[in-house]
């Protein structure tokens, strides 16, 4: 039986390690590289590196939270997002949730693809197809059977070609003389712009939850800081970061997409297409799996849909092909920007709402549907919030007020629902009655 759309009981939780082996997927995204590049060219590498430790410190601590929380009641994204905004609101945080995920595998694949096309020749549109199709079968047994050892045995690999690519850049091109330096500062200080481009990928926090949520509770401590903390954060955004800043330095390219591919390619040949290859296969095993799962806990919700998870691992590989047809990154970055905005609201408001229910260890949010409201007040500041929040990143008349965005967007949804926690106190249900609810009582 799959746990995706049910609370996950301690008996079928995964081991330490395998559980860490599996988030670490994360860890080798060439997205990382791309957005530490992209900052260093628009506010300069110092700034970048203070913008990259503020991250690392305030991710770590927010995953510490969040982590520790689920592993605590084993539940879903969608589940939480039940008591924090009905059962309409949660399908939607479902919907975003797999969007994002789906959107981050069309990123990630296309690089691969990229790659394989660069080096080999043919059609991209053959190598998409490809990149698709060979991630899909490796995801439909989810984490539990083999996404742990198939990410264990690749990650040393992709370790070794962050080393072998900083090497061979060096003795290829030397040192770097000089760094991005960025142009001058804008409406707000440079490294805080870094800090707010880091923001733009909170969508961390939910992949977190729905990881945690199989963690063994004696093992929370330890995945609190090492897998889904500041320990891992400080691999993901530090190492590859500065890597990627070095290599493209080194190489004098510019910051883009398939500058990336360029050094990778022009710094270490074939191994360097390996390695592509390796980091893309493993991060987009974490993206199929929870694009799958959230997409099949949409369409159980709101369809009544009750199908196996492979079927949806094949609809988002679908979905991602499609959309890798398409000129993906002339609106990519703008829907993910909408997105974050949904994103940064739902973390501020389960960080409220897991604060203000902190001293409760004996109860769980209610999920059961015929105990829940289609809408609830939590819905009201979520939509507040992310209305706020797109329009002020849209509108052009005061450029603070975009660059600010995410954090008044943050600030104004833990706020408003504060207020709709007080008006109206979600409904809780005792944590040992949580694993025994069955899909009548939830669908």
């Amino acid at each position: 039986m799959s746990y995706a759309n049910y609370v996950m009981p301690e008996a079928r939780r995964a081991p330490r390690w395998s559980l860490t082996m599996a988030w670490w997927a994360l860890f080798s995204a060439m997205f990382w590289i791309y957005v530490a590049v992209a900052s260093a060219n628009a506010v300069g590498t110092v700034n970048t590196i203070i913008g990259m430790v503020l991250t690392i410190a305030s991710y770590g601590i927010i995953n510490l939270v969040l982590s520790r929380y689920a592993a605590r009641t084993g539940l879903t994204v969608e589940l939480l997002s039940r008591t924090l905004f009905g059962i309409v609101g949660s399908a939607l945080a479902s919907l975003i949730f797999a969007a994002t995920a789906i959107y981050y595998a069309v990123f990630e694949g296309s690089i691969i693809a990229v790659a394989f096309q660069k080096f080999f020749g043919g059609e991209i549109t053959m190598w998409y197809a490809i990149v698709v199709i060979y991630a899909l079968p490796l995801v439909a047994g989810g984490v539990q059977n083999w996404l742990d050892r198939l990410n264990g045995w690749l990650l040393p690999l992709y370790f070794a070609g962050l080393v072998a690519v900083v090497v061979a850049a060096t003795a290829i091109r030397g040192v770097p003389v000089s760094f991005p330096e960025g142009v001058a500062d804008g409406p707000v200080p440079g490294w805080l712009t870094s800090y707010l481009i880091y923001m733009g990928v909170w969508i961390m926090m939910m992949y977190t939850f729905d990881y945690a949520r199989m963690a063994r509770k004696k093992d929370e401590k330890f995945h609190g800081r090492i897998t889904f903390g500041w320990v891992f954060y400080a691999f993901t955004f530090g190492v590859n970061g500065l890597v990627g800043i070095y290599i493209m330095s080194a190489w004098g390219l510019a910051g883009t997409e398939t500058g990336v591919v360029d050094a990778f390619i022009s710094s270490l040949g074939i191994f360097g297409v390996l390695v592509i290859f390796i980091s893309q296969t493993r991060i987009n095993t974490a993206n199929y799996y929870l694009a799958s799962s959230n997409l099949d806990a949409f369409a159980t919700r709101v369809f009544r849909l009750a199908l196996p998870r492979w079927v949806w691992v094949i609809v988002a590989g679908a979905i991602a092909y499609l959309l890798m047809l398409t000129n993906v990154l002339s609106y990519l970055l703008k829907a993910l920007a909408w997105q974050g905005v949904f994103v940064t609201a739902w973390v501020a408001i389960a960080l409220v709402y897991i604060a203000l229910n902190r001293k409760n260890v004996n109860e769980v949010p209610e999920i059961r549907r015929e105990r829940l409201t289609a809408f609830s007040p939590g819905t009201v500041a979520w939509l507040l919030a992310s209305g706020t929040g797109i329009f002020l990143t849209e509108q052009t008349a005061v450029p603070v007020l975009a660059q600010l965005a995410p954090l008044i967007t943050v600030a104004l949804a833990a706020g408003s629902y504060v207020v709709a926690y007080r008006l109206k106190k979600p409904p809780a249900m005792d944590i040992s009655a949580a694993v025994h609810v069955d899909e009548e009582q939830l669908a």
